[in-house]
């Protein structure tokens, strides 16, 4: 399919609280290299600023990145501010908190409560802002309940350092456990076509029914993960894809937003190429039978 004039706005918008975004928006992640992190080569820091400044320029107002988004030479939060600000009024930028990379790279302890307000300032410092639109608290395996966490953040936000509040990696239960303290306006988890999970199946449903968007992550990285974007393509995906003439990755993104309206794509690259393939894929509009097919493939993958 011909991806020269499609933009983002072709997949529609959901509203992250009360900032509109295009529910196509942009991964920072492999902005750094050609694997995440540590694992592959760093980016050439041209190349990841001009897909920054592209992405803008096909219409992607929601960029998702992290402090913890680094390889040895680059860092996805300084490339964002060099390429981007001073920022448009429209763009909104989500930050994680959490998880913490030592400058070696090494994964480190994951953060206390009394950690946090360090993580925001540092997300603010890289991206040179003086408040962060949303930050999504991670939930790490070294902790079951999210409460004292998620409060610490809501400290933050009432004193102006965040505007909106989501989390990652979470449960049902770790939702309800949120909301009891203070506004959710997302939920960030690993979903993807091959990777079935009735859990985060009932969590999807759940945030569609509560208002609040449902961003996956790693969807068309798929099992890969951290490596970056699967080949691992099912025969039901490659079908649909020819009928489309579009590319498997393209009709996993367009499978992403097929569950919903309140559901947000966060494809990643740092190919120029590769962006405006992703942005297209938002015009794609899959049939019920495409949908039926493509769901027995979910469920053959599990």
């Amino acid at each position: 399919m011909s991806s020269q004039t499609i933009t983002a706005d072709i997949a529609g918008t959901w509203k992250l609280g009360d900032l509109p975004v295009h529910r196509l928006g942009f991964g920072a992640m492999r902005l750094t290299g050609s694997a995440a992190f540590h694992h592959g080569t760093p980016s050439d820091r041209d190349r990841s600023i001009a897909v920054l400044r592209r992405a803008i320029d096909l219409g992607v107002n929601h960029i998702d990145t992290a402090a913890f988004y680094f390889s040895s030479l680059r860092s996805a939060n300084e490339l964002i501010n060099s390429a981007l600000a001073p920022y448009s009024d429209d763009l909104v930028i989500v930050t994680k908190v959490g998880p913490y990379r030592a400058y070696d790279g090494e994964w480190g302890t994951s953060a206390r409560p009394e950690d946090l307000r360090g993580h925001v300032e540092e997300n603010l410092r890289q991206l040179g802002r003086d408040h962060l639109d949303v930050v999504n608290l991670r939930r790490m395996p070294a902790y079951d309940s999210i409460a004292e966490h998620f409060g610490a953040l809501a400290e933050l936000r009432e004193q102006g350092l965040i505007r909106h509040l989501g989390i990652s990696n979470v449960t049902l239960r770790h939702l309800a456990e949120a909301r009891a303290i203070a506004p959710v306006v997302c939920v960030q988890n690993r979903y993807a076509l091959d990777r079935p999970d009735p859990g985060s199946d009932e969590l999807l449903r759940v945030c569609g029914e509560q208002g609040i968007a449902f961003v996956p992550f790693y969807a068309v990285a798929g099992d890969a993960g951290e490596q970056g974007a699967t080949t691992a393509h099912d025969e039901d995906v490659r079908a649909v894809a020819r009928a489309h003439g579009a590319s498997p990755a393209q009709i996993r993104i367009a499978w992403t937003l097929h569950q919903g309206p309140h559901v947000l794509a966060i494809p990643g690259t740092g190919n120029p190429d590769h962006l405006a393939e992703n942005v297209a894929a938002g015009a794609i509009r899959l049939t019920d039978e495409e949908l039926s097919r493509l769901g027995r493939a979910d469920h053959q993958a599990g």
